[in-house]
């Protein structure tokens, strides 16, 4: 799973390495997400490839009555992405979701009561992107609209496995060679398996 991210690099950075534009009045930057407060996190969508937006984290299905659902979407296992009512709807919506860590903690007994906290990173924490879907979704009593996703999830791979030791998922990596093919609409289970170094860092 992943529930808590980072994205430390400057708006200059980003643009650069996703060859995208930042608006001036954004702030991409933050030393930590927590995802259960459904902050706003720099993204890419295939709507809009050239520019980089906030989106607020926890997909918002059109269906959802309130805000509170979006507690249920923050991940979206990619094994099951077609069959949920929640997302099989915006499969065809794909987001680069721009982050350069997520924070992950390893149970040191049976319970969880001991735990490790390790960062994850790529080697240099460089920036990358997670996989995401997306959705735009209005409150019909309020009238207010926000820009929403959901990561990506699948099976840990060995270092994950190890950290990740009690359901053992991880978020879906891309690498920068299968970020635009993500955005294209390719088949979702082609990225079952991300092939990218990670870094693991306790903390």
């Amino acid at each position: 799973m992943c529930f808590h991210s980072k994205q430390s690099k400057d708006a200059q950075t980003i643009a650069k390495r996703f060859k995208a534009k930042v608006f001036d009045d954004i702030n991409v930057q933050s030393d930590r997400y927590n995802g259960f407060t459904f902050p706003k996190t720099p993204v890419i969508t295939n709507k809009l490839p050239d520019t980089i937006q906030l989106y607020n984290w926890g997909l918002m299905p059109s269906f959802s009555k309130d805000k509170k659902f979006r507690v249920n979407t923050l991940n979206a296992r990619i094994e099951t992405l077609a069959e949920k009512p929640s997302f099989k709807n915006y499969i065809t919506n794909r987001c680069l979701i721009i982050s350069d860590g997520f924070f992950e903690w390893k149970w040191l007994d049976e319970k969880g009561k001991n735990k490790q906290q390790y960062l994850i990173t790529i080697p240099n924490e460089d920036p990358f992107a997670f996989a995401g879907i997306y959705n735009r979704w209005a409150d019909k009593a309020t009238g207010e609209v926000l820009d929403t996703y959901s990561i990506i999830t699948t099976e840990a791979n060995e270092l994950m496995a190890e950290i990740h030791n009690t359901k053992k998922r991880m978020p879906v990596i891309l690498t920068p060679e299968n970020e635009q093919q993500w955005l294209s609409g390719v088949e979702v289970m082609q990225f079952v398996h991300p092939n990218l170094e990670l870094v693991a860092t306790p903390i």
